[in-house]
């Protein structure tokens, strides 16, 4: 069992940057693939980016890419989503999520595990 539990979300202005971060628990961390998810409202949830076991491979929607960059840090069971010049459009609810089998997925179902969410607003 993995729990997963996001921070640093908030309010910020177009243009600014959040970095949000992911800890979860477990001895396991190292082995799983994580992703990061996002929900606006009214919307369906979507893929953000997704990164390896390793940290050497990851992925990104084409929406983010250049501005979104996710990492991990093993040592600390943590996965973060740095976010820089953002955009109204990004305003949504952020999920991390945890694949125990796969390299990094853009599909919602290959993820075992899921955080709470950590709202991200972003005002014009």
């Amino acid at each position: 069992q993995v729990q997963l539990v996001e921070s640093g979300g908030g309010l910020v202005q177009a243009g600014g940057s959040l970095r949000l971060s992911c800890a979860a628990s477990g001895r396991t961390f190292s082995s799983y693939a994580m992703g990061w998810f996002r929900q606006a409202p009214g919307k369906e949830r979507e893929f953000v980016a997704a990164i390896s076991w390793s940290g050497g491979n990851t992925y990104y929607a084409d929406s983010v890419k250049g501005r979104l960059t996710i990492s991990r840090d093993n040592a600390k069971n943590t996965v973060y989503l740095q976010m820089n010049s953002l955009k109204p459009e990004d305003t949504a609810v952020y999920y991390c999520a945890a694949d125990a089998l796969g390299s990094g997925s853009r599909r919602e179902r290959e993820y075992d595990y899921w955080g709470q969410g950590s709202q991200v607003t972003v005002s014009s």
